[in-house]
Order: structure tokens, then sequence, then C-alpha cells
């Protein structure tokens, strides 16, 4: 099994909790964290910070941390891993993308998902599927859906409920298929991640703002990897203040 290579993206901008990298109530700033948790992976044998901050790039250093500098005109997460890729000149067949605002990302998940792309010698990424909790909102437009073929590829992704099952509204039926949700981790090909940058964005990529659709547009593939989906990542203050609360449970336990 090869070693991957994880990059995980980190910007200091953020509309609903600015400067989120370096909070640091724990006595670690957040993305600290991240960095920690991914160095926990089997599958993995260097983890690297991408940002466009010199204050995110610094805290990672004075940690201990390996961090590069990147552009600060990306249209979106993969963009900016493909030039850290580039810039560091890794020889990694694989790269997993970790965002810089999911502290409690299981490792065993991350290993999950390396191991389930280097065994699908065809597909150029990878990406989680998950079914919903009971006490989940599959309408919610935050909350990525997505449907795959026989195969274990993925069909669609959409922030609509996907697929949408006519008998089981109708009738009230037991429903034929079950619904996914799509947490936002990935693992990709070396030379597919080079080549993202240059593909053009695409209508449904556009209309849906996500983008995984640009891959599937374009007519690469992304296996599946089924998973218990990460606990949610750090969007508000809030969040993260529940994110302190049970650091610090588990350091007192």
């Amino acid at each position: 099994m090869p070693k991957a290579l994880a990059l995980i993206p980190a910007r200091i901008g953020s509309t609903r909790f600015p400067g989120k990298p370096l909070a640091a109530e724990t006595g670690k700033p957040l993305i600290q964290h991240v960095v920690e948790q991914v160095g926990g992976c089997e599958t993995i044998d260097r983890v690297v910070v991408a940002t466009d901050d010199q204050g995110i790039f610094d805290a990672v250093v004075g940690f201990g941390g390996e961090a590069v500098m990147t552009s600060p005109e990306h249209p979106n997460g993969t963009s900016r891993l493909a030039e850290a890729a580039e810039k560091l000149g890794t020889d990694h067949e694989l790269i997993v993308n970790v965002q810089g605002d999911e502290p409690e990302v299981p490792p065993a998940t991350v290993d999950a998902l390396v191991r389930g792309l280097a065994e699908d010698q065809d597909a150029d990424m990878a990406t989680l599927a998950s079914p919903f909790g009971d006490d989940e909102d599959p309408t919610n437009p935050n909350v990525v859906k997505l449907v795959l073929d026989r195969l274990g590829r993925a069909m669609y992704f959409s922030r609509s409920p996907i697929p949408h099952d006519r008998d089981a509204e109708m009738l009230g039926t037991k429903p034929h298929v079950t619904m996914y949700k799509h947490p936002g981790l990935y693992a990709y090909r070396r030379a597919f991640l080079a080549k993202y940058p240059t593909l053009e964005p695409t209508p449904l990529e556009e209309a849906e703002k996500l983008e995984q659709l640009r891959v599937l547009e374009h007519g690469f593939s992304i296996t599946i990897i089924h998973a218990d989906a990460p606990h949610p990542g750090i969007d508000t203050p809030e969040q993260y203040a529940a994110f302190v609360e049970r650091f610090r449970q588990t350091q007192n336990s």
C-alpha cells in the first residue's frame, strides 16, 4: 500500500468565523489539532498545510508542522492543493485533502479513503458516502447528497435531495434506495490533481457550486468509499465552542 501526502488547505478569511484556523482556546490553534489528527493516520507519511496567509504559515512552523504558501487567487480548494503539490515537488502517488476546520476527522476514515483509491486503479479521485442519521435533514442544501452507479462510482452530487423516490413519497412506502450524504474529504491521484486546474469550469459545477461536478462533467471518475461521516467541520464560533468543550472533557477523563 503506497503512503499518501495529506494537504490541509487553510484560509484566514471566513465570513462566519474570521481567523478560524488560529483560534486557540484549547491551548493550541485549531489548525494544529487538524495536523495532529491527520498525523495519526497509518496511510499518511507527510502532512502539509497549504495557506495564503503568513500568520497561519508562521503558526504551523511554530508548532513544528510543515506549511507551504499558495496564491490567494484560487477559486476552490482543489486548485489550491494542485499548486501546493507542484511547489512541494512531491512524488507521492496519492494526495489527500483534509479540510483545515475538521479537528476530529477520524484517522480510520482517512485511511479507508486512501486504501479505496489505491485499490480502484481506474479511478481518478475518491471521496466518501455516508447514510443520513435519523436527526439529519436531507433537504438541507448545506448538506451535499450523491448518487452512485453499480460499480461504486459517483454519478452526481447535489444540494437537493437525490435520488427522488417517487413511490415512497406518494404512497408512503419503504424507500427503494438509500440516500447518502457527502462528507467533504477527498483523495486524488497526483497526475489528476495537476490536471484539475486546467479543466474549464462547467455548467453543473457553477449551478450547484460544487467543484467535484467539474470532474464528472469532464468525464473523469470518482470512486466512493462508504464510511461513517466524520464529525462535522467547524464553521461558526458556536461550533468551535462545542469542540473546545469536547476537547476539555477528553483531557479531563
